[in-house]
């Protein structure tokens, strides 16, 4: 049985050979409010707030051809249900590539879920869902994306949760044009929790999200299109040999926190997919 200790000895282990989060500045250096209520608590902290005339949202004000991404966030607590906090990366657009965290807020006392999703040319239906070992909405954890020229890797904590490697020689899709950090809070009761049967309960308005960490973390690729050669060098550190692959701590930690907290597979949903997507294969 993998415990918390467990989880606590993996993560100082890690720790240990993983960088810093890079780069510097604050959220007005960095970002800039998008819609709806932003609160700018100090330079460190923002809040974005969600009643039932809007939620709210921020962006990076830089497009990204590679980077490591990371942001710590607090979500809302209590009753959370149908409630969406976002935290992805994506190019927008009908054709969009996209890298999704989203937080699906749950009724007061069962865990939140976290989807994570990965887009190319438009396509997503890559879900993975997967509950927490620690609540959320008490305090800060910071949530990560790797995306590099070998895989995009999704971090809680340091621990890897999710990986989805760069297969196009087989043909798999692989998110490849410049996109944009956001961060938001949104109205998903339609599909978010039960899907879609618990309503958002509008008595704990405004739901409250709170975000750190604004740092400049990737290759800018702000022209419309990525100079792979530049976005894929080794002289930025997530391109690295480093980061091609999981070290043997953090696939030890990948391995069992799937084992133990994964709820949701699109590779095993027999009734969507008959037959697997060609990734389901190779991500193994």
């Amino acid at each position: 049985m993998f415990s918390i200790l467990d989880f606590v000895l993996v993560l100082l282990v890690i720790a240990t050979v993983d960088a810093s989060v890079p780069g510097g500045g604050g959220f007005d250096e960095n970002y800039v409010v998008t819609w709806g209520n932003v609160l700018k608590l100090n330079q460190g902290e923002v809040q974005l707030s969600m009643d039932k005339s809007a939620g709210s949202a921020f962006e990076s004000k830089h497009k990204f051809g590679s980077g490591f991404f990371q942001m710590r966030i607090k979500l809302p607590p209590k009753d959370t249900a149908g409630v969406v906090t976002a935290f992805y990366l994506t190019s927008k657009g009908d054709t969009h590539d996209e890298v999704d965290f989203e937080f699906l807020g749950n009724r007061d006392g069962k865990p939140i879920q976290i989807q994570t999703n990965v887009f190319n040319n438009g396509q997503g239906n890559r879900e993975q869902k997967f509950v927490l070992w620690f609540d959320p909405s008490t305090d800060f954890h910071t949530y990560g994306i790797l995306w590099n020229p070998y895989q995009i890797v999704f971090y809680v904590d340091k621990i890897p949760i999710r990986i989805f490697k760069n297969n196009k020689k087989y043909g798999v899709g692989y998110p490849s044009k410049p996109m944009t950090v956001i961060a938001s809070l949104w109205n998903g009761e339609g599909w978010a929790t039960d899907g879609g049967k618990a309503k958002i309960n509008w008595s704990y308005a405004p739901f409250k999200a709170n975000f750190q960490s604004f740092s400049d973390s990737g290759c800018h690729a702000d022209g419309g299109n990525i100079n792979a050669e530049a976005c894929g060098s080794t002289t930025y550190y997530w391109n690295t040999i480093q980061y091609s692959r999981l070290s043997a701590n953090e696939t030890t930690a990948f391995k069992n926190v799937r084992a133990k907290y994964m709820k949701y597979d699109y590779c095993s949903d027999k009734r969507r997919f008959p037959v697997p997507p060609t990734e389901c294969r190779l991500n193994q």
